[in-house]
């Protein structure tokens, strides 16, 4: 009987130590999982703010400014948006059709002589209805806005007895009340197509978890690395037609989601050739991305464990943080900082902005770039860390 439990013990005490060599693997399954706590509990449900707003004056006149400025009050201190001024409509247009706006409040001509006409003065509110949470929020709060605007405009033109009931309800129905006139700028969004482009690039991230990471460490366990080592190779090449071969993987998994995952969300216009031209431009340069990446945490790791642990956790912290699920309006200020160095966060920024707002070249430019960028760091520090290793 002891000599049974001696063998056991022995395997167990074998298997502990083997673990507690492993600093990454005690890490990845103690601390990480906190982490992932703290990210899914922020990255949900929080308050949206810091939109950017635009403003259209095509009235130019005192009143105009003057509700100008009351936005301008509004959004002091704390606030879910900020203005900005723009000198024309298209110009407003096209920053919302490229997300770099939620949204515009468009002062129309002849606004001030229909205020004081008491003639059902109007503003209209263009919305970026692509993201329906950020959308809703902003609506919202800006009706509130006119609501106070109201009231003191009540007051500065004696409209009525009681100018308290100018906000609420009641407004609509006071000839001399501003009301707000809401637009949205895209057919309804159903929840499934804001998420389509987060699913592609996931799918994108898998591949390159198991096509790249995970193949890659397998690889090196066996001694296959070391092996095209010591043929003419440079080790520049070898990263380079590696992470090449797995942005051609990467390239053909994006694509059958974009094409399977469109026709069940519907996405209008599908198989437009240059929409279909820029996806596959968006889905390449954020298959290298991701690939890049995958091979800059695994250059220095020889344990085929530790990978395996950590890539559920960085799962979580890359895609939670984009925007994927939640606008990232809604996020504290730290994980907004995760957000920006995120390469998540640039690829459904852009496949978004395909997909949903049937933008071109104007709504990717900067996301490719920013990619690009990425990449070219990333591939930089595996090639330095791949000489070091050996």
């Amino acid at each position: 009987m002891n000599i049974k439990f001696y063998r056991m013990w022995a395997l167990v005490e074998r298997d502990l130590r083997k673990f507690f060599r492993s600093p990454a693997l005690m890490m990845s399954s103690m601390i990480f999982p906190m982490m992932q706590l703290i990210v899914l509990g922020y990255a949900f449900g929080g308050k949206i703010m810091n939109v950017t707003v635009g403003i259209v004056d095509q009235d130019h006149t005192e009143m105009s400014w003057q509700v100008q400025e009351t936005f301008a009050g509004v959004t002091t201190g704390p606030k879910m948006f900020h203005v900005i001024n723009y000198p024309s409509m298209p110009e407003a247009m096209k920053d919302l059709r490229t997300g770099g706006i939620g949204a515009i409040v468009d002062i129309p001509q002849k606004f001030s002589r229909r205020a004081y006409d008491e003639d059902q003065p109007r503003l209209g509110l263009i919305v970026d209805n692509s993201d329906q949470i950020t959308s809703s929020s902003l609506e919202s709060e800006l009706q509130s806005v006119v609501d106070q605007l109201n009231v003191n405009m009540a007051t500065q033109l004696n409209i009525g007895p009681n100018p308290e009931i100018t906000s609420g309800p009641l407004a609509s129905r006071l000839p001399g009340a501003i009301a707000l006139d809401t637009v949205e700028v895209y057919p309804y969004v159903e929840y499934v197509k804001y998420l389509l482009p987060g699913s592609i690039a996931m799918a994108v991230f898998i591949v390159a978890m198991i096509g790249g990471g995970i193949t890659f460490i397998d690889d090196k366990s066996r001694g296959l690395h070391e092996g095209y080592l010591v043929t003419p190779i440079h080790k520049a090449e070898l990263v380079m037609g590696l992470d090449l071969a797995g942005t051609a993987k990467g390239l053909m998994a994006g694509f059958v989601i974009t094409f399977i995952g469109g026709l069940i969300a519907g996405i209008p216009d599908l198989w437009n050739p240059l929409r279909l031209f820029y996806l596959m431009i968006v889905v390449a340069v954020a298959s290298l991305c991701m690939i890049s990446f995958m091979f800059l945490i695994m250059v220095r790791i020889d344990d085929p464990l530790v990978p395996r642990a950590i890539f559920g956790v960085l799962n979580t912290l890359l895609f939670f943080p984009s925007g994927a699920i939640y606008p990232t309006y809604g996020f504290p200020f730290w994980l907004r900082w995760i957000s920006v160095v995120d390469p998540f966060t640039y690829t459904v920024d852009a496949l978004r902005n395909l997909l949903l707002r049937g933008s071109g070249v104007e709504g990717i430019y900067q996301d490719v770039i920013i990619l690009v960028g990425f990449s070219a760091a990333m591939i930089a520090g595996s090639i330095a860390l791949f000489k070091r290793q050996i």
